[in-house]
């Protein structure tokens, strides 16, 4: 008699709680008829790779990799995909039958399904892109941009330091402005990209004058907490084509998904629903 286990996968971070991919992964189990369950886990740092190594021992077939945890796992993984090398990070966790542990970044995949998503008109090559932030967002956000074909992409931090390594890393087609010139290159981007958390409930607002705004502009935020942030209401106000953050966090979780259930999920309605139930 033989026995099939019911494939495990789930999202480990610190905190976890707040997590909308059980909802959404739950929602996409549930509404393909498909076994498995996906499960938030809070797991210390001290404790990161004792737990990864035991989960494929327990039925996990994978697992999402979340803050503060995506840098760490690099070092865990027995092979590295050559994106998630190149953005330094890993939010993606494949379990193989031999054992070994897979590592794969999708955040920049999913960050460009929504963009074109959001405004099918957005063309790359056409225009320049403004990143605001240079923390691991903005690092995938970069890759994606870089290879979606973007001539130049304009990088402004608060602190210039970070701004610079990532400018190191990826070369020529960044270019580094100091965060009070933001408002200059948020008037000549064709795409507006907010990597930081500024504008988050809990946080402090983006601090950039957005009066530079104006119609043709494509515009998106990677916070989904508030869906419309400050940033994306003064964008809309000005004519811009707007794309909030939450399809990126849809987006990303395609692929995982899939390679863990072995059916590839839509990302429609219901699926946004499902993660902000």
């Amino acid at each position: 008699m033989t026995h099939d286990r019911i494939p495990l996968a789930g999202v480990i971070g610190s905190p976890i709680a707040h997590s909308r991919s059980p909802q959404l992964h739950g929602h996409w189990l549930r509404s393909m008829g498909l076994r498995g369950f996906y499960v938030p886990m809070d797991v210390a740092h001290g404790d990161l790779e004792r737990v990864i190594r035991t989960l494929p021992r327990m039925g996990f077939v994978g697992a999402n990799v979340t803050v503060p945890h995506k840098e760490s796992v690099m070092r865990i993984a027995d092979k590295i995909t050559d994106r998630a090398t190149l953005i330094g990070a890993a939010n993606t966790l494949i379990f193989r039958s031999d054992g070994t542990i897979h590592a794969d970044n999708t955040d920049g995949y999913g960050f460009i399904e929504n963009l074109r998503d959001g405004a099918p008109d957005w063309d790359a090559p056409t225009g320049t892109a403004l990143v605001l932030g240079a923390g691991g967002a903005a690092r995938a956000v970069i890759a994606s941009l870089a290879d979606a074909g973007v001539p130049e992409i304009v990088l402004t931090n608060r602190t210039r330091v970070r701004a610079e390594r990532l400018n190191e890393d990826f070369g020529q087609r960044v270019r580094v402005v100091d965060w009070v010139q933001a408002a200059n290159a948020l008037e000549e981007a064709a795409l507006v990209v907010n990597t930081t958390s500024l504008g988050m409930t809990g946080q402090p607002d983006l601090r950039v004058p957005l009066d530079g705004l104006h119609k043709g502009q494509v515009v998106t935020d990677l916070v989904y907490n508030p869906l419309k942030t400050n940033l994306l209401q003064k964008a809309k106000q000005a004519g811009c084509t707007t794309v909030d953050g939450l399809g990126m966090l849809l987006h990303q979780a395609v692929p995982g998904f899939e390679r863990w259930f072995g059916a590839r999920p839509v990302v429609d309605a219901a699926a946004r629903e499902a993660a902000l139930a």
